[in-house]
C-alpha cells in the first residue's frame, strides 16, 4: 500500500484507530500521549473535532474528558439534525411535484448510512435532480424562503448560469437561526476538469437510487454512491478543504453500504476514471484500513511513473491542515492533468466538441469557435465556474 504521508501526526494515530475499531485501551493511551490541548487544536484545524469527540466519549466517558469535546459533538449533532429535518421537508414537497431528490455525499451518508449525525460535520446539503426538473425544483425552493446566492465571488447566481454549470446554491435561515446552504445540482460532480461525459448519467443514477425509509429522500446505490464520492474527492485534489474528512466518506460507504466491486469497477472503466478513482480508494485504504479488496486497487492502479508522480505531489501538499495552500497554479494544472487515464481524455477535456462549446457559451454560430476555445483555456486556468 502507498505511504502517502511522510510524517503521521498524532491526530492520525487516534483517528485511524477510531475508524478501524481497535481496542479502547490503545485509544486511551494515544490520547494520554498526545495531550488534550494538542489533540483539540489538531482536530479543530482538520474539521473533525465532533468525530474525535464521539470516540473519546465512548472510550473514556463524558465525565473524563473536557467539556469542549461534548460541546463540539452536541453542536454538530443539533445542526446536522436540523439540516436533515429540512431536507426531509423539501424532499416531500419535491415528491408532490413529481421530482425525485437524491442526497449526495455527506448529506446522503448522514441520512441513510451512518448512524450519528454528530459525526457527519458538513457545511451544506448537496442534492441531485434531473435537469428537466431543475427549474421546477428552483421554484419550490424559492416558495419555501430560499434565496439564490453564491459563496464564490466569481459565480453568477442565476438560474440560467446554473443550467450551464450544473447547479446553483441557495441559502435560508432555519427556525433555530441556523443558516443552511442548499446546493441543487443536475450534474453529480460538476468539476472544471471533469468532463460531463465522465460523470454518471443522472437518469441512470436516479433509476438505480434507493429509498431511505420513512423519507422522500433517496440515496444513490452503493456502487454509484462510492463512484460519485470518489470523483468528488478527486475534484478536491484529495487534500484541499475539507481535506482529511473527505476520505471518511469513502470509508463509511465501503464499511456500511455493501459495494458490489465488480459492478463498481465496470462503471469506473466505462467512464475512464480509473486513475482518479484509484487514489480516492487507496488513501482511505491506507489511512483507515478501509476494506477495499487489493484486486480492486490493482485493477485501478495507473502506471508506476504516474502513481509515483501523483503520490509525491500529495505528500508535498500534505493531507492535514486543509485551509493551507496546497498547490501553485501551474502545479495544480499539472496535477489534475495527470488524473486523466490517457492523453486523449485530457485533450477532450480541454477541447470538447463544438456542440458543448456552443451550448456552454450561448452561441449558435461556428465562426467564433476559435475564440471560444481560447476563452475555455483561460477559464480552465483562472476560473472554477462554468468550465
Amino acid at each position: 500500500m502507498i505511504d502517502f504521508l511522510k510524517i503521521l501526526p498524532p491526530l492520525y494515530d487516534l483517528l485511524c484507530r477510531a475508524a478501524t475499531g481497535i481496542e479502547h485501551n490503545q485509544i486511551a493511551r494515544t490520547y494520554a500521549r498526545i495531550g488534550d490541548t494538542a489533540l483539540w487544536n489538531a482536530a479543530k484545524a482538520n474539521r473533525i473535532a465532533p468525530i474525535v469527540a464521539h470516540t473519546l466519549t465512548d472510550v473514556l466517558g463524558a465525565e473524563n474528558i473536557p467539556s469542549h469535546w461534548q460541546e463540539a459533538h452536541h453542536e454538530t449533532h443539533r445542526r446536522i439534525s436540523a439540516y436533515l429535518t429540512e431536507l426531509d421537508r423539501i424532499a416531500k414537497q419535491f415528491a408532490e411535484k413529481g421530482i425525485q431528490l437524491v442526497a449526495l455525499k455527506n448529506g446522503g451518508i448522514a441520512h441513510g448510512i451512518y448512524p450519528c449525525p454528530g459525526c457527519c460535520p458538513m457545511g451544506d446539503l448537496d442534492v441531485l435532480v434531473e435537469k428537466n426538473y431543475f427549474k421546477d425544483a428552483h421554484r419550490v425552493l424559492i416558495e419555501n424562503g430560499y434565496h439564490l446566492e453564491s459563496r464564490s465571488p466569481i459565480e453568477e447566481p442565476t438560474v440560467e448560469a446554473a443550467e450551464k454549470s450544473g447547479g446553483a446554491e441557495y441559502c435560508k435561515f432555519l427556525r433555530d437561526g441556523e443558516k443552511l446552504w442548499f446546493e441543487l445540482q443536475w450534474r453529480p460532480v460538476a468539476g472544471r476538469w471533469i468532463r460531463p461525459d465522465q460523470e454518471p448519467a443522472v437518469k441512470d443514477l436516479m433509476s438505480r437510487s434507493v429509498p431511505i425509509p420513512d423519507s422522500a429522500v433517496r440515496l444513490l446505490s452503493a456502487e454509484d454512491n462510492l463512484l460519485q464520492v470518489a470523483l468528488h474527492t478527486a475534484k478536491h485534489s484529495y487534500v484541499r478543504a475539507p481535506g482529511l474528512r473527505l476520505h471518511l466518506d469513502v470509508n463509511r460507504i465501503v464499511r456500511y453500504h455493501g459495494v458490489d466491486w465488480d459492478m463498481f469497477l465496470q462503471r469506473a472503466f466505462d467512464l475512464k476514471v480509473k486513475t482518479a478513482v484509484f487514489f480516492s480508494l487507496a488513501i482511505p485504504a491506507t489511512l483507515f484500513q478501509s476494506p477495499i479488496p487489493d484486486e480492486v486497487l490493482t485493477q485501478l492502479e495507473p502506471h508506476a511513473w504516474k502513481r509515483n508522480r501523483i503520490t509525491r505531489s500529495l505528500q508535498n501538499a500534505g493531507l492535514f491542515n486543509p485551509d493551507e495552500r496546497k498547490f501553485s497554479r501551474i502545479g495544480f494544472i499539472i496535477f489534475t492533468a495527470l488524473l486523466y487515464d490517457d492523453l486523449r481524455g485530457l485533450w477532450r477535456s480541454i477541447f470538447p466538441d463544438k456542440v458543448w462549446i456552443r451550448e456552454q457559451y450561448g452561441t449558435k454560430e461556428d465562426q467564433g469557435l476559435p475564440g471560444l476555445y481560447l476563452k475555455r483555456l483561460i477559464d480552465l486556468t483562472f476560473r472554477r465556474v462554468s468550465t
